[in-house]
């Protein structure tokens, strides 16, 4: 299902359809989520099901299961690392990479296909909430405050470890679900990157 979900977004790219790309990525995300949910609603322990797939319970992950995750990202990111170069071409000037003879759509599918190796890998660990939580809010917050990718990434990785760690000791002196309780941090820490870059911009039109 994951590489033929990769393969649906390949073919649906930016010169493939008139309709936005982020809108069948979420059209995908809904129905997909609405098919889990409709299957599970057939198990004697469907609502529990339910609740771990949305938000899981990373507090009670086993350690072989983390190395695992840990493995797999590695590697994930050392194929980001190496191919880098094309990836950038083709998120970025997609024109220029058709000029420079990209077979796009491939590359796409590369794209996506590991995108769609990680999600599926931690939903299974921490759900489905806090994983585009930490798929959206920190490249959101990168974007905001910096121009370029160096910058991004610093700042994607800081906001992460950030909402992360302060979710989790919310969680642990609250007594509150520690998925949910990232997630709501890392809305928290969106909110305030918003308000600081507001506040800057301001700032730098007065000083004009």
């Amino acid at each position: 299902m994951t590489l033929l979900g990769a393969a649906l977004f390949s073919l649906t790219g930016k010169r493939a359809s008139a309709v936005p790309q982020e809108a069948i990525i979420g059209i995908a995300y809904v129905v997909a989520a609405a098919g889990s949910i409709l299957l599970l609603s057939r198990s004697a322990h469907g609502n529990e099901e339910i609740r771990n797939m949305l938000v899981g319970d990373i507090t009670v992950v086993r350690a072989s299961e983390v190395w695992r995750c840990f493995a797999v990202f590695g590697l994930v990111g050392a194929a980001h690392y190496a191919l880098r170069k094309s990836f950038l071409l083709v998120s970025f000037d997609r024109d220029r990479a058709y000029e420079h003879g990209l077979r796009v759509r491939w590359w796409d599918f590369l794209f996506y296909a590991l995108f769609g190796l990680v999600v599926t890998i931690f939903v299974r660990v921490a759900g489905v909430l806090l994983v585009f939580s930490y798929l959206i809010v920190p490249a959101v917050c990168a974007i905001t405050l910096a121009r370029r990718t160096g910058p991004r990434l610093l700042i994607g990785w800081a906001v992460s470890l950030i909402g992360g760690i302060a979710g989790l000791y919310l969680s642990f002196y609250g007594d509150l679900p520690s998925g949910a309780a990232i997630v709501c941090t890392f809305g928290a820490l969106l909110v305030l990157v918003l308000a600081v870059s507001l506040l800057l911009r301001t700032c730098g039109e007065k000083a004009l």
